[in-house]
């Protein structure tokens, strides 16, 4: 308790006041979320052919991945013109009206809440591939979302990264809470009032959600230029150049996309052409991908076709994020001892091999919700490792991407990685879960069961990217300690710049080779000369 109120007091009170609130969304956000997905991916695994359901379900999957996207990009310029609560909250208001068309279309249809004592939900009278669209407009909003909660917690404490991963860890801690919580609730509710209606309480839990975040303080929306890179940070590099001169929303979109595409181009650039960044592919992007596979697509795959219940994928995912709350609070606990992610991306790697108990245990599993458990108890230790990897990871990327050395011309260096990692993840996730759910698919068809999909998709696979996270760990300069105090010249604790040493002494290797990266080859001299017209 001691350490949670050192941590606490080190915020002013308007910092807590706008913690508070923000916290108390996020819970209510999570809630709604967790109802909202698990009910849609059991409906989905429910109403699509059997022949194919889990080859659709990546695919739905992964549009929702891509409308992410969008929904960051159509929310970009909204952030410019107003507070960024306001905007968040409008956007949490959107996802809720979103939530409610399938509601309105089962209720239209024919469709209705499951009876008491049923075995299968009574659906209305429409055409199951109506989720592909309803995922897409509900990925949209969830960009949106998305991106705007990365913006408010450094519009909250500022650019300070101390106070900045403690702020990340608790935040985490809370959200996790709310969906251990809403995963295991979400569960029951498929099971008593059908995954066609299990989340009617979604619209309820967002539109609580943004009026709690209503009333956080407008931060510091007084300076656009500061709210402009506080949206680079969250992972949206944009141009910012001669070519933005325009107020019109629309013209503002395109720029949106054009700069979205030049954060991911730099962003590649900046990660392959580095050593001390290189190693963030697979300990970023895959890490995350193999995350969501594991919950979305693996505990589904398990639920609906060993154990003969979807609803019961939700106790898996709840397993999960039990695992994810606790890594959570293992880092904001023991932020000052384990400085690097390295040790917990290491746990995390070795974790994700705990996957091949799948095939074992679909050979012995019965129709019975305690095998549920079991595999959601397996889940625990995957998912810590990785949200403490996860958690760790994002405050490294920050002080090591954070500093003026590393801006570029057009996009923010920090936000450009960003950009490019998470579109990996995107591009990875759409891709492997259509092609590995139709592995799941065929093995059903062939041989009854997915038990041999269990060990190719599960063991294999993971066991794969065990290897290829784990070997990236030691890439880093300084990385083959067990426990590094620093990665090359970053310590998360220690300061940015060695005391009475020169910029230049300062530079390592790699600092060098990425500013000749972000050096422009040509119009320099204009491009100076069109800002200060600007300004």
């Amino acid at each position: 308790m001691g350490r949670i109120s050192e941590i606490w007091n080190s915020y002013s009170a308007a910092e807590k006041r706008n913690i508070g609130f923000y916290i108390a969304g996020i819970m209510m956000y999570k809630l709604g979320l967790e109802f909202f997905n698990g009910s849609i991916t059991t409906l989905a695994t429910d109403r699509f052919n059997a022949a194919n359901t889990f080859t659709k379900l990546g695919a739905a999957q992964g549009v929702n991945q891509a409308a992410q996207c969008v929904g960051a990009i159509l929310i970009a310029p909204l952030i410019k013109k107003w507070p960024t609560r306001s905007v968040l909250a409008g956007a949490i208001f959107l996802f809720a009206l979103m939530t409610v068309i399938l509601l309105i279309v089962d209720a239209a249809t024919g469709g209705r809440m499951k009876p008491a004592g049923a075995r299968t939900p009574d659906y209305g009278d429409w055409n199951p591939n109506l989720i592909f669209v309803v995922w897409t407009l509900a990925g949209i909003s969830y960009g949106m979302v998305e991106l705007i909660r990365r913006v408010i917690p450094a519009d909250i404490v500022g650019g300070n990264v101390g106070k900045l991963r403690r702020m990340d860890a608790t935040v985490h801690i809370f959200y996790e809470v709310a969906g251990t919580s809403g995963a295991f609730a979400s569960s029951s509710a498929i099971s008593r009032f059908g995954n066609n209606y299990s989340f009617f309480l979604t619209p309820i839990f967002f539109t609580a959600a943004g009026a709690l975040w209503l009333i956080i303080s407008t931060l510091s929306f007084k300076s656009p230029k500061e709210i402009q890179a506080e949206l680079e940070q969250a992972g949206l590099g944009e141009v910012e150049g001669r070519r933005r001169t325009s107020n019109n929303y629309f013209v503002q979109i395109g720029w949106g996309a054009v700069g979205f595409a030049e954060s991911v181009y730099v962003g590649a650039k900046l990660v392959f052409m580095n050593r001390r960044f290189i190693w963030l592919f697979p300990s970023y992007a895959v890490a995350l991908y193999m995350h969501r596979f594991l919950e979305s697509s693996l505990g589904a795959a398990f639920a609906k076709r060993v154990l003969g219940v979807s609803a019961w994928s939700q106790i898996i995912v709840g397993g999960s994020n039990f695992g994810e709350l606790l890594g959570a609070v293992a880092v904001l606990v023991l932020s000052d001892v384990v400085t690097t992610p390295l040790p917990w991306l290491r746990l995390d790697a070795l974790a994700l091999n705990i996957v091949w108990v799948l095939p074992a245990f679909a050979r012995v599993a019965t129709h019975d919700v305690s095998w549920a458990w079991k595999v959601a108890g397996c889940f625990i230790p995957v998912s810590f490792g990785w949200a403490a990897g996860d958690v760790s990871l994002a405050a490294y990327i920050q002080s090591a991407l954070s500093d003026s050395q590393f801006t570029h011309m057009n996009v923010s260096a920090l936000g450009a990685v960003m950009a490019f990692l998470y579109s990996t993840y995107i591009v990875l996730n759409a891709v492997f879960s259509s092609v590995l759910g139709r592995v799941i698919d065929h093995d059903q068809r062939d041989n009854g069961n997915i038990i041999q999909s269990l060990r190719t998709v599960g063991g294999v696979h993971f066991s794969v990217a065990c290897a290829l996270i784990f070997s990236s760990t030691f890439i880093p300069r300084g990385a083959f300690a067990f426990n590094p105090k620093a990665i090359g010249n970053v310590g998360l604790s220690a300061p940015s710049h060695a005391h009475g040493a020169s910029s230049e002494e300062q530079d390592s290797e790699d600092e060098k080779d990425l500013k000749k990266v972000k050096q422009p080859t040509s119009d320099l001299t204009d491009l100076t000369e069109l800002e200060k017209g600007r300004s």
